[in-house]
C-alpha cells in the first residue's frame, strides 16, 4: 500500500504494526522536516499512534491551548496527537486546516478517522467481513487481493450523468469515500460515522462591507503561507487566483507563480484557449513575481491522459486533467506547496450557472435546487441513451440522489445551489483533481478560499452581494478592486478549461480515441456501450458537424480507467 502511493510522500516512508492493526505513511515533509516529525507517530504516553495527510494551519494556536506536554518535535502532526489526548473528537471544532487522519487507540483497540470540513484531502475505505482498510487513494486499497474490482453500477450511472462520481460512491463496489466534515470510530471492523461540522442555515445579516471580506481573505491566505519548504501559486489569469496573489504580495516580497498554456495551430482558437495564460503573464508582471510558464504540446496528450486517470483512481471526465498534471510536475522543480484559487466561484457565485439560477429565483413557479443541478450539470438523456446500452443505465437515480443527499435549504435557492456545489461538485470533481494531480508529483495544493473561518464568514453574506442577474462575485470584486490590475475586471468568465474538443479533431489523438472507444479495447466493457453509435458521434465531432466533447471524453476516460484498473462487471 505504501509503495503504490509513494508519490504522495517522497520524503520518507514507514509502517507501524500491532495486534489487529497496521498503519502506513508516506511523508511529504512541509512542516518540521526533521525525522522526529516522521509518521506513524506515537503519543508521549505510548497509547495513541497517528497517520495523517494535510496541514493544520492554526497548529501553533492549538499548541498554546494544550499547554504542558512533552513535545518532541515542531510538527503539526504531534499537535493533533496531543489535542486528541486532551480533547478527543472535540478537537475538530478547533481545527482550521486540510486533513485526512487516523489515530489508533491501543487501550480501546479502535481507530479514530476524520476528514476536513470542506473535503480538500481525500479518504477512502473498504469495510467487509470485519476487515477495514483505508487510504488516501483507492489504488492502495486494491493492493489487498480480497478487495473486488467489480464495477458499482449505481456509481457508473452517476458518472455518466455528472462526469464524476459523487460521495459516498466510488466506481468500485464496496469501496466508499469517507464524507467530508465527519469523523468515524472503527471498532471490530465496523465504522460509525458522526458529522462534526455543519455550515447550517446562517442568519443572513445586513449588507456586508467589502473591506471586511478583504480582511478575512488576507487572513486566510496569510495563515496558509506556513511552510518550511518552498511555496508558490498557480496563477490562472482569473479573479480568484489573482486575489490570492494580491493577498500574498501584501506579506511576501518574493513569490513564484506558475501558469500552463496550450500549443495550438492556426484555426484552433489559440487566442481563446490561451487568453487566461496571457492574462496570468500580465498579472505576474504587475505584481513582480518570478513567473514560470509551460505549454501543453500534442506529444504530451496521450501519456498525460493515461497517467492522470491512473492518479485520479477513478475517471473525472474533464480534459483539464492533462494540463493540471503537466503543471504540477513542472511546478515541483521550484516549490513543494502551491496555493490555488479553488473554491472562490462556489463561495462567491462565480459560475455562469448562478446567473441563470438567479433568473429562476424570480420565476412564479419555484424550481428546486436538485432540478437546477439537473438543468445546469446533468448530461442529457438524448445523448446518454445513444451511447449507453439501456440495461446498464438507470435514468432517474441521479436526480433522486440529489433529492436525498443534501441538507434541506430554506433560504434563497441560488444560495442552495451554491451550497450543493460546495458539498458535491467542488469536493468530488474540482478538489479531487487538484489533490490527486498535484500529489502525483509530491506537490501539496492549498486552497485559501476554503479556509474554515472564511467559509463561515462567506455564509453570512447576502446572495445579492454575491451574484445578480448580470454580475458574479460582486463583493469579492469590490473587496479587491484597488489591489488588482484594471485589465482583470472586464474579462468574460472562462474558468480553467482546455482545448479538449480541438484535440479530439487532431489526426493522431483522434486515432487513439477511436482505438480506445471500441468494443475490442477491453473485453469486460464491450456490452456497456453502443460502440456503433459512439463511432458516429466521434466522426460527427471530428468532422465538425456536431459538438460532442463531454460524452466522448466520458467514455474515453472510463475505458482507459477500466482497462488500467482491471475492472469486471
Amino acid at each position: 500500500m505504501n509503495t503504490v502511493t509513494a508519490h504522495r510522500g517522497p520524503d520518507g516512508t514507514d509502517t507501524y504494526s500491532d495486534a489487529g492493526v497496521t498503519l502506513g505513511h508516506n511523508r511529504l515533509a512541509i512542516i518540521d522536516p526533521d525525522a522526529r516529525a516522521n509518521q506513524p507517530m506515537t503519543s508521549a504516553d505510548g497509547r495513541y499512534v497517528i497517520v495523517y495527510n494535510g496541514e493544520l494551519y492554526n497548529f501553533k494556536d492549538i499548541k498554546r491551548d494544550i499547554g504542558n506536554y512533552n513535545w518532541r518535535s515542531e510538527s503539526d502532526t504531534e499537535v493533533i496527537l496531543a489535542a486528541y489526548v486532551k480533547w478527543g473528537s472535540a478537537m475538530l471544532q478547533k481545527f482550521n486546516g486540510i486533513f485526512a487522519m487516523a489515530i489508533w487507540d491501543k487501550e480501546k483497540q479502535e481507530i479514530f478517522l476524520a476528514r476536513d470540513q470542506m473535503g480538500v484531502k481525500p479518504l477512502y475505505y473498504y469495510s467487509q467481513n470485519s476487515k477495514f482498510i483505508f487510504s488516501s487513494e483507492i489504488k492502495a486499497i486494491l493492493e489487498h487481493a480480497s478487495v473486488s474490482r467489480k464495477l458499482n453500477m449505481e456509481a457508473f450511472t452517476h458518472y455518466m450523468r455528472l462526469l464524476y462520481v459523487p460521495a459516498p460512491y466510488t466506481l468500485f463496489q464496496n469501496i466508499r469515500k469517507f464524507p467530508s466534515a465527519h469523523y468515524g470510530i472503527v471498532k471490530d471492523g465496523k465504522l460509525i460515522l458522526t458529522r462534526y461540522w455543519h455550515l447550517g442555515v446562517r442568519p443572513l445579516s445586513e449588507k456586508k462591507n467589502p473591506d471586511e471580506l478583504r480582511v478575512f481573505v488576507n487572513r486566510a491566505v496569510e495563515r496558509q503561507l506556513v511552510s518550511d519548504k518552498p511555496l508558490g501559486l498557480y496563477l490562472s489569469g482569473g479573479i480568484d487566483s489573482s486575489t490570492v496573489l494580491a493577498a500574498m504580495s501584501s506579506v511576501r516580497s518574493s513569490i513564484n507563480t506558475f501558469s500552463v498554456g496550450f500549443k495550438l495551430s492556426e484555426g484552433e482558437q489559440s487566442e481563446k484557449f490561451n487568453a487566461d495564460f496571457e492574462l496570468a503573464r500580465r498579472t505576474a508582471k504587475h505584481f513582480g513575481t518570478s513567473h514560470h510558464e509551460i505549454l501543453v504540446k500534442e506529444s504530451d496528450l496521450i501519456k498525460s491522459l493515461e497517467n492522470s486517470i491512473w492518479h485520479l483512481d477513478e475517471p473525472i471526465a474533464n480534459s483539464t486533467i492533462i494540463p493540471q498534471l503537466i503543471l504540477s510536475k513542472f511546478a515541483k522543480k521550484y516549490a513543494d506547496v502551491a496555493l490555488t484559487g479553488d473554491g472562490g466561484d462556489e463561495l462567491f457565485g462565480g459560475y455562469p450557472r448562478y446567473l441563470k439560477s438567479r433568473l429562476l429565483d424570480y420565476s412564479p413557479i419555484p424550481v428546486s435546487v436538485e432540478k437546477r443541478v439537473a438543468r445546469f450539470m446533468f448530461q442529457k438523456d438524448n445523448v446518454l441513451s445513444r451511447v449507453i446500452n439501456p440495461e446498464y443505465f438507470n435514468q432517474p437515480i441521479t436526480l433522486q440522489f440529489f433529492k436525498n443527499s443534501f441538507e434541506k435549504f430554506d433560504g434563497n435557492l441560488t444560495e442552495g445551489l451554491m451550497r450543493t456545489d460546495r458539498q458535491n461538485w467542488l469536493v468530488d470533481e474540482a478538489l479531487m483533481r487538484t489533490d490527486k494531480l498535484n500529489m502525483a508529483h509530491g506537490v501539496e495544493a492549498r486552497v485559501p478560499f476554503l479556509d474554515r473561518e472564511l467559509v463561515e464568514y462567506a455564509a453570512t453574506i447576502p446572495i445579492n452581494q454575491k451574484v445578480s442577474l448580470f454580475n458574479t462575485k460582486i463583493i469579492l470584486r469590490e473587496a479587491f478592486m484597488k489591489d488588482l490590475p484594471d485589465f482583470l475586471f472586464n474579462q468574460p468568465k472562462r474558468g480553467f478549461f482546455s482545448p479538449g474538443a480541438k484535440w479530439l479533431r487532431r489526426p493522431e489523438f483522434s486515432k487513439f480515441v477511436k482505438y480506445v472507444c471500441n468494443q475490442d479495447y477491453y473485453q469486460p466493457t464491450k456490452d456497456l456501450f453502443n460502440f456503433k453509435n459512439l463511432k458516429i458521434i466521434i466522426d460527427n465531432h471530428t468532422n465538425g458537424s456536431e459538438y460532442n466533447l463531454n460524452i466522448i471524453w466520458a467514455v474515453l476516460s472510463f475505458q482507459i480507467w477500466a482497462k488500467r484498473y482491471r475492472i469486471s462487471l
